[in-house]
C-alpha cells in the first residue's frame, strides 16, 4: 500500500514539491552560511519523494543547543512558511475523502519542516 501512496503522491505534486526543496537546498549551499540549512532542505526534498510508510524519527541530538539554535533560525527564515503550505495542503486534502491519506502524510511532514535539524522519516 505504501508503494502505491508514494507513487500517486509523486505524480501529484510530490516530485515537483521534492525537486523544489532540493533546489532551493543546492541554492542555500552556494553560501557557507547557509550550507546547514542546504542540507536540510535537500533531506526535506529527499523525504518529500516517498513519505508514505515511514515515521518522524527524532535523534538525540534534536534538543541539543546548536539543534535549537538551527531550528528557530530555520523556522523563523524558512519553516513557517513551508509548514503552512503543508497544513492548508492538509486541509484542502481533507475535504475530499479520496485525499485523506494525503492530508495526513502533509501533517507527518509539518513537524519535520517547521523544525529539521534531529528529525527525519524513517
Amino acid at each position: 500500500m505504501s508503494l502505491l501512496g508514494n507513487l500517486i503522491w509523486l505524480i501529484f505534486g510530490g516530485f515537483f514539491a521534492g525537486l523544489g526543496y532540493i533546489i532551493g537546498g543546492i541554492g542555500l549551499c552556494l553560501t557557507v552560511v547557509g550550507i546547514p540549512f542546504g542540507v536540510q532542505s535537500i533531506k526535506l526534498g529527499l523525504i518529500n519523494f516517498a513519505p508514505f510508510g515511514k515515521e518522524v524519527v527524532e535523534s538525540r541530538q534534536a534538543w541539543s543547543p546548536l539543534a535549537i539554535l538551527f531550528n528557530i533560525i530555520w523556522a523563523v527564515l524558512f519553516g513557517w512558511e513551508i509548514a503552512l503550505i503543508h497544513l492548508t495542503s492538509a486541509i484542502i486534502l481533507t475535504l475530499t475523502v479520496v485525499g485523506i491519506p494525503f492530508a495526513r502524510q502533509h501533517l507527518k511532514l509539518l513537524p519535520v519542516a517547521l523544525l529539521p535539524f534531529g528529525r527525519t522519516l524513517a
